[in-house]
């Protein structure tokens, strides 16, 4: 058979613009560009919101002094967060701790008016875990004093206090060491703490990892 043969010329002929083999060729190069495509324009899809710069406690006045900016992909969540295009408002304070590098969430901003929780500072002498934090969660107990010297049986106060910071001193003279915890305490509480300070009695602080509140 020679190389002008019918069957010959069959073969390198051209394909046609109708051989579906050369459609769905095309089709298939025409779906993977859109699939790039849409894959690029998916993962550019991000928003500028604000996260703590620092830890930002309880009552703290947040100002875009105590924020960086980043951005993030949120999606079906963006509304619950403060982003940069929408603006952070003036004069408002955290209703609850943010963690340094939490994204800030609309929930915890809000006038001092709102805050239902205020920190007191309880001095003590004992040493707490290194699980005891800000933002975990203490029992406060109470011991009223007695006659003399000895004190009453304690109770339990505060179940599942928030710890909203944590400083370390001494006494005047230096001769032991002293920690201030400052817990959250709502307002019909806090008679009952303030109360119990002002009497001298013996309050303890321990450390609650179940985070119970009651």
């Amino acid at each position: 058979m020679g190389p002008s043969s019918p069957l010959a010329a069959a073969r390198i002929s051209k394909p046609s613009w109708r051989d579906p083999r050369l459609l769905v060729g095309i089709l298939l190069v025409f779906l993977s560009v859109a699939g790039v495509v849409a894959l690029l324009g998916s993962a550019d899809r991000t928003t500028q919101v604000y996260a703590a710069r620092e830890d930002i406690a309880v009552g703290q006045l947040v100002t875009p002094e105590n924020l960086s900016i980043v951005k993030v992909r949120l999606d079906d969540v963006e509304s619950g967060y403060v982003t940069v295009e929408g603006g952070l408002s003036a004069g408002k304070v955290a209703l609850q701790r943010v963690a340094r590098n939490q994204l800030l969430p609309r929930d915890s901003l809000g006038t001092a008016d709102a805050l239902n929780r205020k920190p007191v500072a309880i001095s003590m002498e004992e040493e707490l875990p290194s699980q005891a934090a800000p933002g975990a969660r203490v029992d406060v107990w109470v011991a009223m004093r007695g006659t003399g010297t000895a004190y009453e049986d304690p109770q339990l106060l505060l179940p599942g206090a928030e710890i909203a910071q944590i400083a370390h001193g001494s006494t005047t003279l230096g001769a032991s060491k002293t920690t201030t915890v400052l817990v959250l305490v709502t307002d019909a509480q806090m008679p009952k703490l303030l109360g119990a300070q002002a009497n001298k009695a013996r309050v303890s602080v321990v450390w609650n990892p179940s985070g119970l509140t009651s």
